[in-house]
């Protein structure tokens, strides 16, 4: 039995001159006793590391705030939900949100998934399919992964990169072009694939399928220099380089040159990686004549988690951004091909418009819904978004984690007054102090000075933007909306942050500093507002 005696912390039996119990604890954590202050100095070097524990810090915070996360405790329901997955992504723009969904699954989930795909935009449907293709026709996963990389986000690829488009997914479409299509016909077609474990459906217009098949194709005429001459003028344009800089104010100079070499050669690598085999335009992007598709500010750091990247291991180059998006899309891409080989997923695409597309599916069957910003006013709007998707998620009687997401990108501009904008422009005496902290070279604002435009972007990050959502919400009568179509908001979300771009910490704590740089590199706004919602009945 152990014994209730206290015992002094320095005891051993070698140790002779220690009287052994324990008279006076420590004052640093009174979690250990000393029989004298000898044994408290000698001690010393040892229970150091326990004494001066961050854990022990009032500004502890857990991992998930300081990362600007959830907890990793029921992933969104998945683990605790045994029976099939649904899952609808109504406007996905490109595939990140389905890769790292699969790739983030529970290891503890084996079962079968559903999910569908849909967006209004052709080109986006199109180059989803093909690297979802890319994805299945492989066996070695190592070769699908950098192909999938290149054709996403590279403007040039590599001549393999070509054959893969040529020799494997070309025929594929080609089949269903030559043999499946009713050239008299006018509805969608729909074409099955079936690999290994999984499946592909496709559903698209006559049309449609034709431009899939030419995009395995380079155009004729093109060649890697006259592509690149295409996008660098426009990358480049004189139109284009405030933005640039303005990005550049929020980088170190390390990284500065980083986002330029990206700029200059439009190639996902790392910074010193060797660019000779990159000799072929991508046709997947080059598909329009003297045009490039992407804005000039487009930038594949925009889509993924900053912090996840920058944590990432790059060897000895840590300043290499880049370098590190590339080697964690390779990891987050091995995850989600591992996927495809172990677990019985069927994706089912579309390419349509979001009202149309609820009227071919079943209601009350999904466990996960993302809409993007389909709820913005600009779009349908959230009375019309919710009415239309809400039905489509199962109740909760069979599924208390189903969830709908929306993302509400204008909701904070539609309801600020021009009062509330200059307000914004001050803070309060913590702020400030951060502010001060993050560009001490300030003394005056000034238009002609990086730092105070630093600190002006610094300042919208701090401002009363819940107070403005609530606001928003009243305005155009959104939870009324909500109500009346058997739609509440979820308390407390479970799967993405309310306003993953903002500060989370407040201005005096600890780590504030560190969180505040991170928050102005990001390239999304931080007044981007996600809601996730659930069935009421």
């Amino acid at each position: 039995m152990t014994s209730l005696t206290s015992i002094c912390a320095n005891w051993s039996p070698e140790k002779t001159e220690c009287k052994k119990e324990g008279r006076a604890t420590c004052k640093g954590c009174f979690l250990i006793t000393y029989c004298s202050r000898t044994c408290q100095v000698t001690h010393w070097s040892e229970h150091r590391k326990d004494c001066k524990s961050f854990l022990k810090k009032e500004t502890w915070h857990p991992a998930w705030i300081l990362e600007r996360r959830f907890p990793m405790l029921t992933q969104g329901g998945f683990e605790i939900y045994a029976k099939d997955l649904r899952l609808l992504f109504a406007a996905s723009g490109d595939l990140r949100n389905v890769v790292k969904t699969v790739a983030d699954l529970p290891t503890a989930y084996s079962g079968p998934l559903d999910i569908t795909i849909n967006d209004q935009d052709e080109d986006a449907v199109i180059r989803n399919v093909i690297l979802l293709l890319v994805a299945l026709v492989f066996d070695d996963p190592n070769e699908a992964i950098d192909c999938i990389i290149h054709l996403w986000y590279s403007a040039l690829v590599r001549q393999s990169d070509i054959r893969v488009l040529s020799d494997r997914i070309w025929p594929l479409i080609q089949d269903v072009c030559h043999t499946t299509i009713d050239h008299e016909r006018l509805e969608p077609v729909s074409k099955t694939w079936n690999f290994r474990a999984c499946s592909l459906s496709v559903t698209l217009g006559r049309a449609v399928w034709s431009r899939l098949l030419s995009y395995c194709n380079i155009p004729s005429g093109l060649t890697a220099e006259s592509a690149q001459k295409i996008r660098t003028g426009q990358v480049f344009g004189a139109s284009e380089k405030d933005l640039h800089d303005e990005h550049m104010i929020f980088l170190s100079p390390r990284q500065r040159l980083a986002y330029h070499k990206f700029r200059q050669d439009g190639l996902l690598l790392p910074f010193g990686y060797p660019r000779h085999d990159f000799v072929q335009p991508n046709p997947t992007l080059f598909q329009y004549r003297g045009v490039w598709p992407l804005m000039a500010r487009a930038n594949p750091l925009s889509g993924w988690s900053l912090r996840d990247v920058l944590e990432t291991r790059s060897g000895p180059a840590t300043a290499d951004v880049y370098g590190k998006l590339f080697r964690y899309l390779h990891k987050t891409l091995a995850r989600f091909v591992e996927r495809l080989s172990s677990t019985k997923i069927a994706f089912q695409f579309h390419q349509t418009t979001a009202a149309h597309l609820v009227e071919g599916l079943d209601k009350g069957s999904f466990d996960r819904i993302e809409l993007s910003n389909l709820a913005d006013n600009n779009h349908m709007g959230a009375y019309h978004t919710l009415s239309t998707m809400i039905p489509l998620l199962r109740p909760p009687q069979q599924n208390p984690h189903a969830t709908l997401i929306t993302l509400f990108t204008t909701a904070i501009s539609s309801v600020t007054t021009l009062d509330e904008g200059l307000t914004s422009m001050f803070a309060d005496p913590q702020t400030q102090e951060l502010l001060r902290r993050y560009s001490p070279e300030t003394e005056r604002w000034s238009v002609f000075d990086a730092a105070s435009l630093r600190k002006a972007s610094a300042l919208q990050l701090f401002a009363p933007v819940d107070r403005l959502f609530d606001r928003y919400l009243r305005t155009f009568a959104v939870l009324d909306a909500a109500s009346r179509v058997g739609a509440r908001i979820k308390e407390p979300h479970s799967i993405v942050a309310k306003w993953p771009y903002r500060m989370r910490l407040r201005p005096d704590q600890e780590g504030a500093l560190q969180e505040l740089r991170l928050c102005l590199r990001e390239i999304r706004s931080s007044r981007e507002r996600y809601v996730e919602w659930k069935r009421s009945v």
